[in-house]
């Protein structure tokens, strides 16, 4: 490889509004999490067209696409989330979803368009050595079971070697342009708790001999807070957030059950442990103090996304090179989100990146759309990243 000629900003730039047509009809065409299939066929194909080896099928509609170039022993690979999210949009574009109550809501047809963009300029440029591994990846947001998991259930670093493994999101609020990183814990793991309180039905207008599960609920919601702040260390961050409380269908009727629906977040191992222990004891004991009987579903998600010092350190570098000091945070807080890449972090050293979507809607948000003013800085960083990575 010729290490004076990496990769710039300036050197993607015809590749641009191809990128843009591409990532535009990915939004026009959204599909949910299990669902990719014409999202696989597109980057299948594209992959194919560039003379990369294709492979599909991987963990649901998983596509990896591998290049080789001379004689290096290396490999490295990059990750792409595909799916969207069930949410009808409200952005007002020209290109919105065609599909009702499905869009992307977090960008994911943006890390699509630009490791597509990637792949692109590394087949063009062949400026490296060894081996790249291009993981488009399913079923990132359903929350358990996802598509990083099922890939790897399935030999995804087996059948691909990686001697190191890097994705990116797209972050709303910082400028187009500019890069944030952070080592070790960066993305909180994520556990679903499903609540339900058993009561005693009844008239409203005899609540003394009911059981409500109405007013157990309701004062669970506000105890649930004080395993926050009395049992967790004030120097660790936990966040525990109820977002769906149902019970009954009529003003005088107290209801036999309710229903609560939590999520659960966390960045130690040990905090999530002392979560769930607390979640269950409080739960069940508030509960029988009111006379009424808890029962809990405690369904594990996302572990903590912990990026590799080394390799987050590599990848800092390269983005200071291609963008300048001054445009890349390197310790950028912890973000309570969650990331099935931390799945693939737990097999293979990488690091995980924040890339700035300008002053969009958040993500999640009916009203959000991926900036792709972003599509030739993260293409130009992937190709710079390999490049740097791949030496001779």
């Amino acid at each position: 490889m010729n290490n004076k000629n990496l990769c710039t900003i300036a050197d993607v730039a015809d590749l641009e509004a191809g990128l843009r047509q591409i990532r535009q009809h990915l939004h026009q065409h959204p599909e949910l999490s299990n669902e990719e299939s014409k999202t696989a066929e597109l980057v299948a194909q594209k992959l194919h067209d560039l003379g990369f080896e294709v492979t599909t099928g991987i963990g649901g509609y998983g596509v990896v696409g591998s290049l080789k170039i001379g004689n290096g022993t290396r490999s490295i690979g990059i990750r792409a989330d595909m799916d969207a999210l069930p949410i009808h949009e409200q952005t007002g574009v020209a290109y919105a979803s065609q599909q009702s109550g499905k869009m992307h809501a977090c960008g994911h047809d943006g890390h699509t368009a630009m490791l597509l963009g990637a792949a692109a300029q590394l087949a063009r440029s062949r400026n490296f050595s060894g081996t790249v591994h291009l993981i488009f990846q399913p079923a990132e947001e359903i929350g358990f079971n996802s598509g990083a998991e099922r890939m790897l259930a399935e030999g995804l670093f087996d059948r691909f070697p990686c001697d190191a493994v890097y994705g990116l999101h797209n972050h709303p609020g910082y400028p187009v342009g500019k890069m944030m990183f952070r080592p070790g814990p960066f993305m909180a793991a994520c556990d679903t708790v499903n609540i339900t309180i058993h009561g005693k039905g009844g008239h409203a207008a005899r609540p003394h001999m009911t059981v409500d599960p109405i007013l157990v609920a309701s004062s669970l919601v506000v105890a649930l807070q004080t395993i926050i702040s009395r049992n967790i260390d004030p120097n660790e961050t936990a966040v525990i957030t109820i977002g769906s409380l149902h019970s009954g269908h009529a003003a005088n009727v107290i209801p036999d059950t309710a229903r609560l629906e939590m999520s659960v977040r966390s960045f130690d191992d040990g905090v999530r442990k002392t979560l769930e222990q607390r979640i269950r004891t409080l739960v069940s004991h508030h509960a029988e103090g009111y006379g009424a009987r808890a029962e809990i579903d405690y369904v594990p998600g996302y572990p903590v996304l912990v990026n590799h010092q080394q390799e987050t350190a590599f990848a800092i570098q390269v983005a200071q090179e291609l963008l300048g000091v001054d445009n890349v945070i390197a310790e950028l807080p912890p973000i309570s989100g969650s990331e099935d890449f931390s799945y693939f972090l737990q097999q293979k050293p990488g690091c995980f990146l924040r890339l700035g979507n300008g002053n969009s809607a958040v993500l999640h948000n009916p009203g959000y759309n991926f900036n792709d003013a972003s599509l030739p800085f993260g293409v130009a960083y992937w190709t710079r990243l390999v490049e740097r990575y791949l030496v001779d």
